[in-house]
């Protein structure tokens, strides 16, 4: 026998048994699991086809010698042959690929048993008991419960205070600050913050109605002042012939249209929750992990801070 080949058979058996006495002798062992049998089968083929298949082309570039039809095309004087694909290429090829169509179909079918899938279940019954043992709880405990979540799930980026620590992220004790006003005039939103697909427009889609023409930096300026100075001061013209036809005359939002900008309410930091948010600052995550007597709560919590 063929050097070359005594060696693959050796180097087979030895990768075999290492596989062997890796798993099969181990704890438990292969259990019965079919995700392990299949592991180990996957293991037994990618051994067995490495070998054989660097043992013929190693023996192939020992004996071959180039011969066959050159095709017409050439780079740089090199030319190619025009070499049928191999047979046992081929068959490894469409091997693979029946596999792998019996893998997700029959071995291990997508809708199988699986464990992210029963964490997925189990906490979809828990958020369901959870909502529905605390649904009843409104007013001070309601807030109570947020503060709890809010500390829990919040405070990493807002602080404990919810200040926002050095504007990593938005200081929640007001409603908005000025460089946020004046980021979302200048570039539009499209935070979802009505639950729904409202976006607003950029600049250049913003007319002052009492000039007829399009908002200026000056009057960017003056209306991010009076937003963030909580509806007051300098800038009350602007908001009115600009923003108030959405958001409403006091700032507070229309439905259907546009979210308050005066105060927080629980269904504007639910929308946050659930969507994310992107803004002068960087963009904040959703946080789906939350059930939805959780993010009500952490809604009742900031709207209280606000209100301070």
């Amino acid at each position: 026998m063929n050097k070359l080949y005594l060696w693959g058979i050796i180097i087979t058996i030895a990768m075999l048994g290492f596989t062997y006495l890796s798993v099969g002798t181990s704890k438990g062992g292969l259990n019965g699991d079919i995700v392990n049998m299949l592991a180990i089968a996957g293991a037994v083929a990618l051994v067995i086809i490495t070998v054989f298949v660097v043992i013929k082309y190693v023996r192939q570039m020992q004996t071959d010698t180039a011969d066959g039809e050159l095709a017409a095309e050439s780079w740089d004087d090199i030319g190619e042959y025009k070499n049928p694909v191999p047979f046992g290429w081929a068959v490894m090829f469409l091997g693979t690929i029946v596999w792998g169509m019996w893998y997700w179909v029959v071995g291990y079918p997508v809708n199988a048993y699986s464990q992210i899938g029963e964490y997925n279940e189990d906490v979809a019954k828990h958020d369901a008991k959870f909502n529905a043992q605390y649904a009843s709880i409104t007013g001070d405990r309601l807030v109570e419960m947020g503060e709890s979540v809010f500390l829990a799930e919040c405070k990493v980026c807002h602080g404990l205070a919810a200040d926002g620590i050095d504007g990593k992220a938005a200081n929640l004790n007001v409603r908005v600050e000025q460089k946020t006003v004046k980021y979302v005039i200048e570039h539009g939103s499209n935070n979802h913050l009505l639950g729904t697909e409202m976006p607003m427009p950029d600049r250049n889609g913003l007319f002052n109605m009492t000039t007829g023409a399009l908002i200026t930096d000056a009057e960017i300026e003056s209306v991010s002042k009076y937003v963030s100075n909580g509806m007051s001061g300098e800038g009350a013209e602007v908001f009115a012939g600009v923003c108030s036809s959405c958001h409403g005359a006091d700032g507070m939002g229309m439905e259907y249209v546009a979210p308050s900008i005066a105060a927080f309410n629980p269904t504007l930091v639910t929308n946050v929750l659930n969507h994310g948010k992107k803004g002068a600052i960087g963009t904040m995550p959703a946080f789906k992990r939350l059930n939805d007597k959780q993010k009500e709560a952490v809604g009742a919590y900031i709207t209280s801070l606000s209100a301070k």
